[in-house]
């Protein structure tokens, strides 16, 4: 069965820096491509970082620059570093689990930035 537990939420002032967790069971971890995904209340849910499972990153523009994803296949774990963060970084947070037609999210942690 397959598991992912996210943690590192929060609450944090603008400017802040929090680091998210992802711990991943019951998969062959290091085949998958992990990412990182936020929705906001009212918004759709979208991508924020992906790392492949050769260690390619992307991040979608808002963050670049400011967040930094990252894994360790030896403990099945996927971090995702935001530093420099701003009111508009505020949103559930989910981890995700792509192998093509197979994918899997965690239940998500919830990130507000606000003074």
């Amino acid at each position: 069965q397959v598991q992912l537990v996210e943690s590192g939420g929060g609450l944090v002032q603008p400017g802040g820096s929090l680091r998210l967790s992802c711990a991943a069971s019951g998969m062959f971890f290091s085949s998958y491509t992990m990412g990182w995904y936020r929705q906001a209340p009212g918004k759709q849910r979208e991508v924020v970082a992906r790392i492949t499972s050769g260690g390619s990153r992307n991040y979608v523009d808002s963050v670049k620059g400011r967040f930094t994803i990252s894994r360790d296949n030896a403990k099945n774990t996927v971090l995702l570093q935001m530093n420099s963060l701003k009111p508009e970084d505020t949103a559930v947070y989910y981890c995700n689990a792509d192998w093509g037609v197979i994918g899997y999210w965690g239940q998500g942690t919830q990130v507000t930035v606000s003074s």
